[in-house]
């Protein structure tokens, strides 16, 4: 038996979070503070700003919150890379990551660091992966009340959680969901 690196673009994904913890927690604290959190405003002048708007998501604020993020990446991503491929996989990765950190720029005054925006988009996703043209299956219904609808109760709760992120991860997830079943006959790994 040999190792298989089955999923490449998720499988990256969650090893580079995992270094990028490693380095912040034993070698240079601030370097996820630094490159892999996105601020609570924007500076258009600033470069290190637009690559936020994107590593955001792959910076971690504990171990816990790494390993939380990381159990649901590695569940249900490689199942959705398989299903639809590594290239589409990371530009949902990436669109995903910018709507959350526009959003959060633009209507709030908090730091945004994480995966969970990530973690909504691949369970909402995951709930509708056979959905067929013209239907909308129950799972999505159920899965969406269940994970977004907590989010939107919580989104009162001061806890330094941003429920907006995994909202916002969860309509592009659907969105996605949507948008990929209405192309019956693409094949696997097209956009």
């Amino acid at each position: 038996m040999r190792l298989q690196y089955n999923a490449p673009v998720i499988l990256t994904f969650a090893l580079t979070a995992c270094a990028i913890h490693l380095v912040t927690t034993f070698v240079f604290p601030p370097f996820t503070r630094n490159f892999f959190a996105a601020s609570g405003y924007f500076d258009f002048r600033s470069v290190l700003d637009y690559f936020r708007l994107f590593s955001h998501v792959l910076g971690h604020g504990s171990f816990s919150h790494l390993l939380g993020n990381m159990t649901y990446i590695l569940l249900l991503g490689p199942i959705l890379e398989e299903r639809y491929g590594g290239g589409p996989m990371l530009v949902m990765i990436l669109i995903t990551a910018l709507c959350t950190s526009l959003l959060n720029a633009l209507l709030f005054s908090t730091g945004l660091v994480g995966a969970s925006g990530i973690v909504f988009m691949f369970i909402i996703l995951a709930s509708i992966v056979n959905m067929k043209a013209g239907t909308i299956p129950i799972t999505f219904i159920l899965v969406s009340l269940i994970y977004v609808g907590g989010e939107v109760r919580d989104i009162m709760r001061v806890d330094n959680i941003s429920q907006m992120a995994h909202i916002v991860g969860g309509a592009c997830g659907a969105l996605f969901g949507f948008i990929l079943a209405r192309r019956p006959n693409a094949p696997s790994g097209s956009f």
